[in-house]
């Protein structure tokens, strides 16, 4: 049996650890304090919350099909009905698009998957050695951890920074633009409203999710998942913490014009700057593994911008491991 660790616990992370916890010990780390990277959950109580990162699952190839069907009958997913509305004049509407989500909540895959893994949150990886065939790890709290086999999952940027001197691979030298977003979290009085979603054609604000439609929870509020679009927060991800409120009420603005939902007092509201959201250029593999050195690499970007993407690449990672 070896042993593996894997870093990050996103729907790349947490396949490929649930696939290698078949035969080997697995030991995952990530710097937040839950499971799902950029599919997170942000809670406001026990019960009431927002999907502030992935909006829903749109599955495209039959092997993904496969799994979330079988996730759906397992009642870990399940669809997103309601009123979408499609107001983007640029993209073509699939009228057969489907919606699905997490029961409750949209980490709901990652945690699934990573239910008998050990895992180590809040517990972020800062150096990166390799002695004497074993891989040493440095985390942000000073901690040393030592194992024989190394997975890291994520984005290029990070992993870039922390491990170009090992992998020599061809894709490591090349640049990997990351789109960002920026995300707004709203609560506001009950509203008529009936809708579940909105995409939006405008330069800034490109959609808006109303967590109530998704039937996780009962409230005399309505809460509200507003995303920018890319291409504005490519200009303001890198101070967008010194100007949340002023993004923040951007996005709010731009939601009641685009909605025409009467502007209201905002009860809460919470911004989240995602600066690696995505990548929508693929590259030419889908995953790296390096056997001399026991070294892995799994993510999204190697495949495109969305989650199904993630977990392509960690099915083809396993497959090169177990070669």
């Amino acid at each position: 049996m070896n042993r593996y660790c894997v870093i990050g616990s996103g729907i790349s992370g947490a396949t490929i650890a649930n696939l290698l916890s078949r035969k080997h010990s697995v030991d995952l780390f990530d710097k937040a304090r839950g499971p799902g990277g950029r599919s997170s959950f942000k809670r406001l109580n026990k019960t009431k919350g927002f999907d502030h990162g992935t909006q829903y699952i749109s599955p495209k190839s039959s092997a993904f099909k496969k799994f979330i069907n079988i996730l759906i009958k397992k009642k870990i997913l399940k669809n997103w009905g309601g009123n979408h509305l499609f107001l983007n004049k640029v993209k073509k509407e699939n009228k057969n698009h489907l919606k699905i989500i997490g029961k409750k909540g949209n980490n709901d895959i990652s945690k699934y998957l990573l239910k008998n893994i050990q895992c180590y949150f809040q517990t972020e990886l800062k150096k990166i050695d390799y002695k004497e065939k074993k891989w040493v790890l440095t985390f942000s709290d000073g901690n040393k951890k030592i194992y024989e086999k190394l997975i890291l999952t994520f984005p290029f940027a990070q992993l870039s920074k922390l491990s170009k001197k090992f992998i020599k691979a061809p894709f490591i030298k090349r640049k990997v633009k990351m789109d960002a977003n920026i995300t707004v979290m709203l609560v506001i009085k009950k509203t008529n409203k009936n809708v579940s979603s909105y995409l939006f054609d405008d330069k800034i604000l490109g959609w808006a999710a109303k967590e109530n439609s998704k039937k996780r929870f009962k409230s005399n509020q309505d809460l509200w998942t507003l995303q920018s679009t890319h291409n504005w927060a490519n200009k303001m991800i890198n101070k967008n913490r010194e100007k949340k409120n002023i993004n923040s009420k951007i996005l709010i603005n731009h939601f009641f014009k685009l909605t025409g939902i009467k502007k209201t007092k905002v009860l809460f509201s919470l911004n989240h700057g995602w600066k690696y959201s995505s990548n929508s250029n693929p590259l030419n593999i889908k995953s790296y593994w390096n056997s001399s050195l026991n070294l892995g690499v799994c993510a999204d970007w190697f495949v495109g911008p969305r989650l199904e993407a993630g977990w392509i690449s960690a099915n083809d990672l396993y497959k090169k491991i177990v070669k």
